[in-house]
């Protein structure tokens, strides 16, 4: 792996497989310590060899991040590093129709794709308020940027959240004049184990977890608030705020229906 001059500390979650394993790669590459942040202890020690082999600096920690444990285990070692860039990427999904998909299974989503992801976000922006630099990047999806997701309803929820927050509060940064980025990354399918995770086939060929983050890495040093890796998602995303609300959410439950194994 041939690395650039080595950087500060970058954080990733939900490290261990698909977006986040591809983040470190490409961080390790461009020089940063990493903080590999994910719930299975194994992979994390197996990353941790690989990086080292590449003559990447890494440290790991094993946490729940949906939970308050996990989450406050994170927050303090952030509160004694200076992070300069935190890929803010812990999530799932899952499908199916809202009355018969588990409610405790939504519960833990929306523990980590909501929860966690605004608590760290905070944490994060106020260790790297006193230095007034600093990168985060929250991993939304496409779903954030449409108005209602049937079949996938909550998750679609999760990410509307994610993309609204991180807009909002990058407004205030800018206005504030502060030197600290904030912006979302909205792929549409990616090649990776969220399909089955979420119980879901694509209904569109899915892009690499290499071409994505490099698109995404790339509009964070342009301070790009919102990243949609791919032209055919940004034209159903500008299509989704086009169309009357009734309509957009009714092709998106007939793409929902094409992707969905059992509804």
């Amino acid at each position: 792996m041939k690395k650039e001059e080595v950087k500060g500390w970058a954080v990733v979650t939900g490290a261990t497989s698909g977006i986040g394993l591809e983040f470190t790669r490409q961080l390790a590459q461009q020089g940063y310590k990493l903080l590999l942040v994910a719930r299975r202890h194994g992979r994390l020690c197996q990353m941790k060899m690989k990086l080292k082999k590449a003559d990447a600096e890494a440290e790991i920690m094993t946490a729940d991040l949906a939970t308050e444990e996990g989450r406050g285990k994170l927050i303090r070692w952030m509160e004694n590093h200076p992070v300069e860039v935190f890929i803010n990427n812990a999530g799932f999904g899952l499908a199916g129709q809202f009355l018969l998909t588990d409610v405790s299974r939504e519960q833990q989503m929306i523990d980590l794709n909501v929860t966690a992801m605004h608590i760290l976000m905070k944490a994060a922006l106020k260790t790297m308020e006193p230095r007034n630099e600093g990168y985060v990047l929250n991993v939304a999806s496409s779903a954030g940027l449409l108005p209602g997701g049937p079949y996938m309803a909550t998750y679609y929820a999760t990410k509307a959240y994610v993309a609204s927050l991180t807009q909002g509060v990058a407004e205030e940064l800018r206005l504030a004049g502060s030197g600290i980025y904030v912006g979302c990354l909205c792929p549409g399918p990616v090649d990776t184990e969220f399909n089955q995770v979420a119980d879901v086939k694509f209904a569109l060929k899915g892009i690499t977890p290499r071409k994505c983050v490099k698109t995404a890495l790339a509009g964070m040093m342009k301070r790009k608030v919102v990243i949609v890796p791919t032209l055919t998602i940004k034209g159903a995303a500008v299509a989704g705020r086009l169309l009357p609300r009734k309509t957009a959410v009714y092709f998106t439950a007939k793409q929902q229906e094409k992707k969905t194994r059992s509804v």
